[in-house]
């Protein structure tokens, strides 16, 4: 059986230090800051995608923390050096880690807006994290390439060996050589992080299978959303397909719960914030921040009609 490997007893009292976000059950995640110079204007909580960590955010976070932004990522449960690493949390925990997290950066910040931003799997957490009722409010969340390719946007093939690995040999390890798929443009960023150790190059079949439970869970939330959302996709991904993700988008723009601006670029690939173009999208998330609504400096959300083939109203 494909198993979970949530947290234990609550025993401590949540806490942020300046390597590390301490969670209720005493397991500590490492942390990384990026702090303006001057008094900070806006707060963004980053989450890194499948296979990475806190590190996916260090040019970014350079750059917003220049804008007066102070940034925050810590690596996940499982992910570069949490605490079981390899294994699986589940999509609960991960939220409730967002759900403590942003209460502590809320104290700690009084009055300042505070900004969700999930890359990929991070933007999966963000997504079920958000709509649940007992999430604090926020100014806005940010996803960059979410994570949304739900079982039932699958082929049967894919889902039936899924489910067969996972239910026979859910300790094996694969490491996704031989898909020939590209996840940037920017190679020597590629190469990086195929030479850092923290980021995780084989992986368990039920860490795969618990990912896509995490990803039936965004894919269905799109109308529990509430709040500003800004979503970030590229053309060229080649990682999380555009049918599932314009299926999203439809159900997201849909709904009245939430004040939507969706922007796609012509020349993105799936690590948007770290292709040759990173910038473009920098940009586009503080014009954003700055104002809670398009029109963006790039003009990306008017791509983004013509690539669903649609139009609304911001």
């Amino acid at each position: 059986m494909p198993m979970a490997y949530p947290p234990g007893a609550k025993t401590h009292a949540a806490q942020i230090d300046a390597q590390a976000f301490l969670t209720e059950d005493g397991a500590s995640l490492p942390l990384r800051q990026w702090l303006p110079t001057a008094q900070a204007n806006a707060v963004i909580i980053a989450l890194h995608g499948f296979n990475d960590y806190n590190h996916f955010f260090a040019a970014a976070g350079q750059y917003f923390s220049s804008q007066g932004i102070a940034c925050f990522a810590y690596d996940q449960r499982g992910f570069g050096a949490a605490p079981q690493r390899g294994l699986w949390a589940d999509s609960k925990t991960y939220a409730d880690d967002l759900q403590v997290f942003t209460q502590l950066i809320k104290q700690r910040y009084p009055g300042l807006p505070v900004y969700l931003l999930g890359e990929s799997m991070g933007g999966a957490v963000v997504i079920t994290a958000m709509s649940r009722q007992d999430m604090p409010k926020v100014d806005g969340i940010i996803l960059s390439a979410p994570a949304l390719w739900a079982r039932s946007t699958m082929p049967w093939y894919q889902t039936s060996l899924l489910w067969t690995l996972a239910h026979s040999l859910p300790w094996l390890t694969l490491t996704g050589s031989g898909l020939h798929v590209q996840a940037s443009d920017n190679i020597e960023m590629l190469r990086e992080l195929g030479r850092d150790p923290l980021v995780i190059k084989a992986t368990r079949v039920e860490t795969m299978y618990g990912l896509s439970d995490l990803m039936d869970d965004a894919y269905n939330s799109a109308a529990a959303l509430h709040g500003n959302i800004l979503m970030l996709y590229g053309e060229k991904d080649q990682i999380i397909p555009k049918e599932p993700t314009s299926n999203f988008v439809q159900q997201l723009l849909a709904s009245n719960t939430a004040e939507k601006t969706v922007a796609v670029y012509p020349n993105g690939y799936h690590l948007l914030l770290r292709d040759l173009q990173a910038a473009t999208a920098w940009n586009d998330i503080v014009a954003w921040i700055n104002t809670g609504t398009a029109p963006l400096p790039s003009g990306a959300e008017n791509r983004a009609k013509q690539w669903l083939g649609i139009a609304w109203q911001q």
